[in-house]
């Protein structure tokens, strides 16, 4: 059992992978019957992959607006096609939101709702001893890349009790590497803990034994904190205002389907994660992961500001500090927060 989880893990990255490598085409040029929109192959992104499976995205812009899916398996890959004008709008966690911003020097990545809270987990493994952050010194602890979100969440959780990574000569050894090479470590022992977002948290807890000890969104005020957001183009929203606030306004109408039908929601993802990656997720595995996410349009704004203090911080975003002011846009949705 567990070295098929193994080989499934493997499938998934190098599919997702092969996805990306073609479908990333940066010499495409601006249409305005056309929106191009990325997100990953994962139940973090349950919003995009029913949206889109469900033609509610359709419905909403009308048959005169191609939408263009774009398939990749990380945040800093999706900024990086934005900048170079081969993505419109696209789902990811806060860490790129806020890098792409920044980086752009406020001018080419707006969030425009939110999609998710929550869904990620400090699991720690069977054969560990760590029942406590007083017990982390000494151990390795995996985190998928440098900078991303549970990165940041992790490396301030060790600051916060003052703990200092190896690298930077202190006791806890820090892994940051793909979700499926964390499940391989966690499977040879070779790692005592792994902080990850669903379903890789749950997928270490049922399938390998692993134990949570603790969700994520209890070390965060009123227990959520933006996990998934939609962000678009500057310039395509300035260009399309109309198809962006359509989008938006879909977007909700699918958070809203997706809470009120949560078995016809675990069904639409598996079809598409066996049409996409020739594999879907266990039903106890799926059913689980989506339980420990919250989907949600609300992008939780003050999150965005403190998860853009812990990575500051941590020196992830720069010498001269920050500013996030201009970063939401405008007008988030005309419907209610979901």
């Amino acid at each position: 059992m567990k070295i098929r989880s193994a080989i499934f893990a493997g499938i998934m990255v190098i599919a997702a992978i092969s996805i990306t490598s073609a479908i990333y085409d940066s010499g495409q040029s601006e249409q305005e019957n056309k929106i191009r929109v990325a997100f990953f192959p994962n139940v973090g992104h349950i919003v995009p992959i029913v949206g889109l499976e469900t033609g509610i995205f359709a419905d909403g812009l009308g048959n005169q607006i191609l939408i263009e899916p774009k398939i990749f398996d990380s945040g800093p890959q999706v900024i990086e096609a934005m900048f170079a004008n081969s993505v419109d709008i696209a789902y990811v966690g806060p860490g790129p939101a806020i890098n792409g911003f920044l980086k752009s020097e406020k001018h080419d990545v707006k969030i425009l709702a939110g999609a998710a809270s929550g869904g990620a987990s400090f699991v720690i493994h069977p054969d560990s001893t760590i029942n406590s952050a007083e017990d982390l010194s000494g151990k390795r602890i995996a985190a998928p890349q440098i900078g991303n979100t549970q990165d940041i969440s992790l490396r301030h959780y060790l600051s916060q009790n003052r703990l200092i990574p190896a690298e930077k000569g202190g006791s806890v050894v820090v892994l940051n590497i793909q979700n499926p090479d964390i499940y391989t470590l966690f499977v040879k022992g070779e790692i005592d803990g792994a902080w990850v977002p669903e379903p890789w948290a749950t997928r270490l807890v049922q399938e390998l034994g692993g134990k949570r000890l603790f969700f994520e969104e209890e070390l965060w005020p009123d227990k959520q904190f933006a996990s998934a957001l939609l962000i678009g183009r500057t310039t395509y929203i300035e260009k399309n205002p109309e198809i962006i606030q359509s989008w938006i306004d879909s977007n909700n109408k699918t958070v809203t389907w997706i809470n009120a039908n949560p078995k016809e929601t675990e069904l639409i993802f598996n079809q598409f994660m066996k049409k996409t990656l020739g594999k879907s997720l266990p039903e106890n595995i799926l059913s689980e992961s989506l339980a420990n996410i919250k989907i949600t349009s609300d992008p939780i704004e003050e999150s965005i500001s403190i998860f853009a203090e812990r990575a500051n911080s941590l020196g992830y975003l720069g010498r001269h500090g920050y500013d996030l002011e201009g970063i939401f846009y405008n007008a988030i949705s005309k419907d209610d927060k979901s």
